[in-house]
């Protein structure tokens, strides 16, 4: 272990020396940057700029449906072609073009159209950038190369980290058109930092080696080979449907049920992707011990225990305690995820990340869904039970998918 930890400075340096991975790393950090910050202000500009009513504006969320079609789409494209990064920039213009439409739309029904339409195809801007970075690693190997991911990944988690609190500021400042057009322009700079880089010349445009030494075609792929890194995506939804139904009803929770001070409410909800962004490189050394399947078994019980503490202990330590393992769940699954993705379907890496990294948009619609429905029924707290047994569920999944594709495929 100790030989391990002392090479995590040497994955920093490599990013630090990639024109490639320092790119991305700061384009991936302005993608979190402004599409978190504009995240939890659409309702409201919905609701406050164009005259919708709350259950109008809670449908808008329904419009991510189409980024895994859109993510999918782009990402056949790349692999037939190898050409990532143009793609990536074709995508950030429609992301940048999507917001600017969306911030100076006039009635109601435009935001729908342009999230529908133009910003699924966005959401696969980062699914391109890590297809590159596979492209990079397989061209020019280093034994830290799941480090060098997991500190691009973290940059995109810094960015949703700072978001939320830059966008509320900005907001109050000036105005929610304001902010949304501040997320356009943090759209449009994603394609700065990767300057005219362009797609090695020496990474085979037609096959590449399978972890195993093997040497396959990149082709197209029948659903058969898909179904692996369908299975994963799937349980990750599972696991990812918390979210969307702690950040609804946990605020609520606290200060109408539990009447915690704002402060204190606050803290609960920041530890979280403190927790995140310090155990993320963590799960990486850890991960070469165990497996990286394995561990996500781990921290999807994390999960499952949780959302038990959110509907049971009532007190703001087990509010901590919960928002401190949810912490480790993230840790783990953002780390990992897009890798073990990635060697899931090792003949289509970008078709794998853009399926991969659109899955969050199904989690908010199941665990929007999930969640009304359960706080309808059985109320608050216990409306964080159905997240507990959707992680049981996941963790219980990845135990059998584990069996199925092998330890070494995805060590």
């Amino acid at each position: 272990m100790t030989d391990q930890l002392t090479r995590s400075p040497s994955a920093v340096r490599v990013v630090l020396q990639n024109p490639l991975y320092r790119g991305a790393t700061v384009a991936l950090f302005l993608s979190g940057l402004g599409t978190s910050a504009a995240a939890p202000q659409i309702a409201q500009f919905l609701v406050n700029d164009l005259g919708s009513s709350l259950a109008v504006a809670g449908l808008y969320y329904l419009t991510n449906l189409t980024a895994p079609i859109a993510g999918y789409l782009i990402g056949r494209r790349s692999d037939r072609t190898g050409r990532r990064l143009g793609l990536f920039r074709l995508c950030a213009v429609a992301g940048g073009v999507g917001w600017l439409a969306i911030a100076f739309a006039g009635q109601l029904w435009m935001p729908f159209v342009v999230s529908a339409v133009i910003l699924g195809f966005a959401g696969a801007a980062a699914s391109q950038l890590f297809a590159a970075i596979h492209d990079e690693l397989a061209a020019t190997p280093t034994p830290v190369g799941d480090g060098v991911v997991s500190i691009v990944r973290m940059a995109l988690t810094f960015g949703w980290v700072i978001g939320p609190v830059a966008g509320t500021y900005l907001a109050a400042q000036t105005s929610l058109r304001v902010t949304l057009i501040a997320t356009a322009v943090c759209t449009f700079a994603q394609i700065i930092p990767i300057g005219t880089l362009r797609e090695r010349a020496d990474v085979l445009p037609v096959t590449e080696t399978h972890p195993s030494g093997a040497v396959v075609a990149r082709a197209h792929v029948p659903v058969r080979s898909m179904l692996p890194l369908l299975a994963f995506t799937g349980l990750y939804v599972l696991v990812y449907a918390g979210e969307p139904i702690k950040y609804a009803y946990l605020p609520i929770y606290m200060n109408e049920q539990l009447h915690l001070p704002p402060a204190l409410s606050g803290a609960i909800i920041g530890i979280q992707p403190l927790v995140e962004l310090a155990l993320m490189p963590l799960a990486v050394v850890v991960a070469r011990r165990t497996g990286m399947i394995p561990l996500m078994v781990v921290g999807a019980l994390f999960g499952v225990v949780a959302n038990v503490l959110f509907a049971t202990t009532g007190t703001a330590v087990g509010l901590f305690a919960g928002q401190i393992l949810m912490g480790g769940v993230w840790g783990v699954f953002a780390g990992l995820g897009i890798i073990v993705a990635q060697r899931l379907l090792p003949t289509a890496i970008a078709t794998a990340s853009a399926i991969f990294i659109t899955a969050p948009a199904l989690s908010s619609a199941l665990g929007g869904l999930a969640g009304g429905i359960g706080a309808a029924t059985i109320g608050l707290p216990l409306v964080f039970v159905i997240p507990a047994v959707l992680a049981l569920i996941a963790s219980a999944g990845l135990v059998v998918l584990h069996k199925r594709v092998g330890a070494e495929r995805v060590r």
